[in-house]
């Protein structure tokens, strides 16, 4: 059983062994059969595969809520929801247009907190032209809309992580980590009380504890507390959280007060690397029917830093000291057995682009989806306008069908992998021609040109093996025959491609002046093992 992705729908489906009966989707868009919740057996599972990185997770009524870092990439902060923990519906974001106005970039780490019927959402964010802040937002309801209230602090080296609690006197605190390891220094972990009439951190600030251990690094983060058997309970994580060289890992303390002292815990880290999962961490926790889990992200090894870092669920017992074990010891998740589950498919049905499509935060695209077709309004900036598809897998081959008859002299309309605006690999129509461009940091350098036969639609595919080797090819014939882009080797390098926190996306192109536009339909994407 398998299922294609919709405008809007996102089906990926786990391990058929992984479930009890037969493979469900995780995520369910309005169209795709309604989904039958397993037996509580073996859930340890991927569960938001996909760039997916800090997950937070609440419970509000029935209903499970989970979020992400969104990083660089618009709509901020998917707003996704469960009645089971394992399969997934992306309904929103927070912030679904635009961006807050005090800042602009790394939108990371939120968390989510839900009491007496309103919900918040803690954030991290950069100040425009200033330091990475904890901020807040809320709603009356979790799908939203939210009302931003703005940063709570924001400290020389920047303050991240931030999450809210309750301590033993019912008083709310936030809990944030100081980002010294960005400017060489240590990384206290804060708490301060929170002012719920004002939404502003008042009174002094108190140290819990750093980073003092070997396997903490230069740095202790990505803060999650929970109160069990009297004690409160922290969740953290230590060392370096990404790319090729990460080295992350989970550790908890423990307290019976909030404000201290904290006990470590002596067979810290409690969550490793194993075959398949690499540099777990940064999660929240949750319970179902006295099972406890702590929805993490972590890499695949096979697609690292390519994909980026995906959120698992992984169950955890109290032993009888009392302190949190994983029941696997480390995530187990087993690689997607046939990750043609997660194809994508985009025929631009409807008046909408679908809610899993993203762009750069700052660049909103302008764009209008009616009948089967996606036109996207050119910009002239870097790369151009972009619209993107998360990656699932590391080999994959992504298509799309660009009509030809509407651009306008000196518009490219085009096909890529896009780890950024500034790092990209495109082939791209325009004038006549296809160009294959290789942008890196910044800097775009034509690898060939080819001339092109008059036609109405163009085809364009790229290929990719092993998250960074492309080949790229088009089509006259809507598809039926592939003409490949001759280059120097088999495949050009993409290795420099995804940024150090980020997964490469499949973007569509539109570069040129802002009353032009690019005109798509067909999009597709599928993985391989």
């Amino acid at each position: 059983m398998s299922f294609e992705l919709e405008p809007g729908a996102y089906t990926p489906t786990p391990d058929a062994d992984l479930l009890v009966d037969r493979p469900e989707v995780l995520y369910a868009g309005a169209d795709a059969p309604a989904p039958v919740a397993p037996a509580l057996v073996g859930y340890d599972r991927l569960v938001l595969p996909g760039d997916f990185p800090d997950p937070t997770i609440t419970k509000i009524g029935d209903t499970y809520w989970a979020s992400a870092t969104s990083a660089e990439w618009g709509a901020v902060f998917p707003l996704f929801k469960s009645d089971d923990l394992v399969h997934w519906e992306l309904v929103s974001h927070v912030f679904p247009h635009r961006l807050p106005a005090w800042c602009d970039s790394q939108f990371w780490a939120p968390e989510l907190f839900y009491e007496g019927g309103k919900v918040y959402m803690y954030y991290t964010a950069r100040k425009k032209g200033g330091v990475l802040c904890v901020a807040v937002a809320s709603a009356d309801r979790p799908e939203g809309p939210y009302t931003d209230h703005g940063p709570l602090v924001g400290e020389a080296a920047g303050s991240i992580d931030g999450f809210p609690v309750r301590d033993e006197n019912g008083v709310l605190h936030l809990i944030w980590k100081n980002d010294g390891n960005s400017i060489g220094k240590p990384t206290p972990i804060w708490a301060q009380r929170i002012d719920e009439a004002t939404m502003k951190l008042v009174g002094k600030r108190k140290e819990l504890f750093r980073n003092d251990t070997p396997w903490e690094g230069n740095l202790v983060e990505g803060s999650a507390l929970v109160r069990h058997n009297g004690y409160f309970y922290m969740f953290y994580a230590g060392n370096a959280c990404c790319g090729k060289y990460c080295t992350y890992a989970e550790g908890v303390a423990r307290s019976r007060n909030l404000l201290g002292p904290w006990e470590k815990y002596d067979r810290n880290p409690i969550l490793t690397d194993n075959e398949v999962w690499k540099c777990p961490g940064h999660g929240t926790v949750t319970e179902k029917d006295g099972r406890w889990f702590l929805l993490h992200h972590a890499y695949h090894v096979n697609s690292h830093e390519f994909v980026g870092r995906q959120g698992l669920l992984s169950e955890f017992t109290w032993n009888e000291q009392g302190w949190p074990e994983f029941v696997n010891s480390s995530p187990q998740a087993a690689p997607l057995a046939d990750v043609t589950l997660l194809n994508v498919t985009d025929n631009f049905a409807g008046e909408a682009l679908g809610l899993t499509w993203q762009w750069p935060a700052t660049q909103p695209p302008h764009l209008e989806v009616a009948d089967g077709h996606l036109h996207l309004g050119a910009s002239p900036a870097r790369l151009g306008a972009i619209v993107a598809q998360r990656t699932y897998s590391a080999t994959y081959t992504a298509s799309v069908q660009v009509d030809t008859t509407g651009l306008g002299e000196g518009t490219f309309a085009g096909l890529g992998a896009v780890g950024d605006p500034y790092n990209a690999l495109a082939l791209v129509a325009g004038d006549n021609m296809l160009q294959l461009w290789h942008v890196k940091m910044g800097k775009k350098q034509r690898l060939t040109e080819v001339l092109l036969e008059p036609c109405s639609t163009l085809g364009l595919r790229l290929e990719c093996w092993g998250g960074s080797r492309y080949r790229f090819a088009y089509s006259l014939d809507g598809g039926l025959n592939w003409e490949p882009i001759r280059t120097d080797g088999f495949a050009i390098n993409g290795t420099y491609l995804p940024p150090w926190d980020r997964g490469v996306r499949v973007g569509l192109i539109a570069q040129g002046e802002e009353n032009q536009t690019a005109t798509f339909s067909e999009f597709r994407l599928r993985n391989q093992r």
